[in-house]
This record gives structure tokens, sequence and C-alpha cells, in this order.
């Protein structure tokens, strides 16, 4: 086993990933770059540095996963962070601006398919990965899982007539939701434990997610995230929260 931590982060070949990666590994961290493609995975870690190194994880492929997991524990034999970050805002083949999309995925049009696409990705995705790793995290002697979280699957929030995103709640707020149950789940589960699970809201940022409308910067959304990661033994475990403190489940 190495001596410096390693943190897995999925989705981290672009966008709040890849700046969540950059982060940890300017904290000392042995960082893993988990891309669906490769190559990707690969350019993302070159311009991390010595520290950053490629995983190939899908994380709605079963086959990916266990891959990962297998590589991770025969190659770097330990893992103390789990960035759940990986994330779509619609199915694959919509296209549009980030308004059209929005209103596509309204679940009283949104096709079935579609709906189906996304939680796979944003929640059952989540499931998967978590489970795959814990065996090594619950080895690690401060195992951290933080899952990118979003006000806009709030449901106090938009349970509120004067909030304008409700216009807004369809098919990706409600898999967020749904993420935030599954975080809370995982907290609950593992409680009795030394690993802490918390979600973190980057805010409105400005990625390929949501067509590069957001009015935050990448460097902004990922320091909650970070902050959740870097938590000591005194640290809150079952949280949503953004920079500004906590947020409504």
């Amino acid at each position: 086993m190495q001596d410096k931590p390693v943190a897995l982060v999925t989705g981290a070949n672009k966008g709040i990933g890849i700046q969540i990666a950059k982060d940890l590994a300017a904290h000392g961290f042995t960082v893993l770059v988990g891309s669906r493609n490769f190559k990707d995975g690969e350019t993302a870690a070159k311009s991390i540095g010595a520290d950053a190194h490629a995983v190939q994880l899908d994380v709605t492929d079963q086959d990916s996963i266990d891959a990962a997991a297998t590589r991770i524990r025969n190659e770097f034999g330990r893992l103390d962070v789990l960035m759940n970050n990986a994330g779509i805002s619609h199915a694959p083949k919509q296209s549009g601006q980030f308004a059209e999309s929005a209103k596509s995925g309204l679940l009283t049009v949104a096709p079935l398919d579609d709906v189906r696409a996304v939680f796979e990705t944003n929640v059952f995705g989540v499931i998967a990965v978590t489970q795959a790793m814990l065996p090594l995290l619950r080895e690690a002697p401060a195992g951290r899982i933080v899952n990118t979280a979003s006000s806009g699957g709030s449901l106090t929030l938009n349970s509120d007539p004067a909030n304008p995103h409700r216009a807004m709640f369809g098919n990706y707020s409600v898999s967020k939701s749904a993420a935030h149950a599954v975080t809370l789940a995982f907290a609950l589960a593992l409680e009795s434990t030394g690993i802490k699970v918390n979600a973190a809201c980057p805010g409105f940022t400005s990625t390929a997610l949501n067509n590069f409308a957001g009015t935050r910067t990448v460097e902004q959304g990922a320091r909650e995230a970070v902050r959740l990661a870097l938590i000591g033994a005194d640290g809150p475990t079952g949280t949503f929260s953004d920079e500004d403190g906590p947020v409504p489940w």
C-alpha cells in the first residue's frame, strides 16, 4: 500500500470533476481520474500532473466498475476518498439550449427511456460505484464519500411557490432528489463506521451539463466537494451543503 491517500473522482475528465481532481492533488492525494473514455482520462490526468492517473470507468457498466475496483486494489492498494461526480442532465441524444433541454425533461413529456438513462448515471451509477468501492473505503483510516448534489433537486426549495426553478423541476431534478436520498441511505448504513458520506452542491456552474449556461466557475463549483473530502473525524455525515452552508433536502 502506498503512503499517500488515494481519491477516485468519477466523471473527472472535464468540468467540475477535473477541478476536484486538481484540488485534491494539490492537497497531497494521488488522484484517479475516472472517465468513460480512457484516452480522455489520460489527457485530463496529464494536465493535472504526476499524481494523477486515468481509470476507465463507466458508471452505467458493472464490468467497468468492477474492473476499476480491481485495478485500484492491485495497483494502488487503497482508496480514501470516493467522489461520485459523474452525472448527465438529459439523455445523450437530446441537444439544444439549456432551457429547451429542461423543458423537454418535464415528467409530463419526458420519454421513459430518457428518464431511465438519466437515472442510470445519476442514481444507479452512484449506488453501483459506491458498493464496488466500499471494501477499499472500509479499510481506509478515514474513508470519505462525497456525492455531487444539486439544490435543483431540493424538495423543500422547490415546494416554495416563489422559487422560479419549479418550472424546470423535471427528469434531472428528480434524479438528483433520488441521489440525495441515496446519499442519506449510505450515510445511515455506514454511521457506525469511520466512513462519512455527504452531498455537495456546486451551484449553477458553467459546464457541459447545462450547455455552459452556468454562472459559476468550476473552481467555485469544486470547493464544497473538496472541503467535505478533507473533513476530519469530527466532521459531519449525512449532510447536504454548499459553500454557504446547509441546503434543505
